[in-house]
């Protein structure tokens, strides 16, 4: 990934997607989660410590090595047991209909081949398997979806290929999930480009 990609981009992502303001989301993202999970973008394990009782194990997808030693202390803590179990969110180590449920926080902007991540995703969850996920993405407002365009170049260059203007719940549609209660609102205190958000789970079918 380059020295910026593995060296600095993880403690750019810990700065920003850690702030206290997101936990109750992450929290209410994870609500849905049980039984066997797969975490797409585990990262520096943010959601560890919000997963609910009904979870019974977690496998982290996570590529970067600097992430997954930033996570070493939350996974120790644990009570629910983490392992982690892949590395590409596009090409799954699973086999089909392994996990009970799937979550996504914060990262469904950044893999470069989205469809072929969600068409992963819906394989490895067994049929009515849940995924959750908390995302930002394109704005409702087309002023916002304007300034969205304009600074997303910039933004896959310093956030690590992350996009503004990907439309969560038209993906999740078009992957063949089933979507449920959905809320999409702008994070408080964050400019609307970066603060559109998306919060809800989807069904595997």
């Amino acid at each position: 990934m380059g020295f910026y990609g593995d060296r600095i981009l993880p403690h750019l992502i810990e700065l920003t997607c850690g702030m206290s303001a997101l936990t109750p989301l992450r929290e209410r993202a994870c609500a849905p989660l049980a039984g066997r999970v797969v975490e797409i973008g585990f990262g520096s394990g943010l959601n560890v410590g919000l997963y609910p009782s009904a979870v019974a194990s977690v496998a982290a997808v996570e590529p970067s090595d600097v992430g997954w030693r930033m996570a070493a202390e939350r996974v120790a803590a644990s009570p629910v047991p983490i392992e982690r179990a892949g590395l590409d969110g596009e090409s799954l180590p699973f086999d089909d209909d392994s996990f009970d449920s799937a979550l996504s926080t914060f990262t469904l902007c950044t893999i470069p081949d989205l469809p072929a991540a969600l068409a992963e995703i819906r394989r490895v969850l067994r049929p009515g398997g849940t995924f959750a996920f908390l995302e930002h993405g394109l704005a409702p407002d087309e002023k916002v979806r304007r300034w969205q365009r304009r600074l997303e170049p910039l933004q896959k260059r310093v956030a690590g290929g992350c996009h503004l203007t990907r439309d969560v719940r038209a993906e999740l549609t078009a992957a063949g999930f089933i979507l449920g209660a959905v809320d999409a609102f702008y994070e408080p205190g964050t400019p609307r480009p970066y603060g559109a958000l998306t919060l809800g789970a989807a069904q595997a079918a």
